[in-house]
């Protein structure tokens, strides 16, 4: 049981840690200042309209960006379902206000586009990471 404690407080630490270097790259990145609050941050609400745009003119900064979305986000599903008892949909919701969040924060900062895909890839993102299968040893829940 020692052992099983000690291995929860372990992901609790990398998930704090997760979420500062999640923060760090995406909203606390250069650039970032408090004076920039409300002074011309970009949105895009409309879904996959810049991902096209993307796609047809630089085909490695797509992948970069679309995978990029979704990758950063799969720890936060993975460690979350194994963390706690919540059921995937309370995860995914979670996730999704955690991404919604992000994208405020640039807006408001001026910290690079809040897009609608953002929402969406993140949001892929931790679902794949809630409900990655992975060996019993790594779950803390059951």
């Amino acid at each position: 049981m020692d052992l099983r404690r000690g291995f929860i407080k372990i992901l609790w630490i990398i998930f704090i840690i997760y979420l500062a270097v999640l923060l760090r790259i995406t909203v606390f990145r250069s650039g970032f200042s408090i004076m920039n609050a409300f002074s011309g941050g970009e949105i895009n609400i409309i879904p996959i309209a810049d991902l096209i745009k993307v796609f047809l003119s630089d085909k490695r900064y797509f992948i970069y960006l679309f995978f990029g979305n979704i990758v950063w986000f799969v720890p936060f599903g993975f460690l979350l379902k194994r963390l706690t008892r919540l059921p995937v949909i309370k995860i995914i919701f979670f996730g999704f206000l955690l991404s919604l969040f992000i994208e405020t924060m640039q807006f408001i900062f001026g910290v690079g586009v809040s897009e609608t895909d953002d929402l969406i890839l993140n949001t892929i993102g931790v679902i794949v990471g809630a409900v990655m299968p992975v060996r019993r040893i790594f779950s803390v829940t059951d």
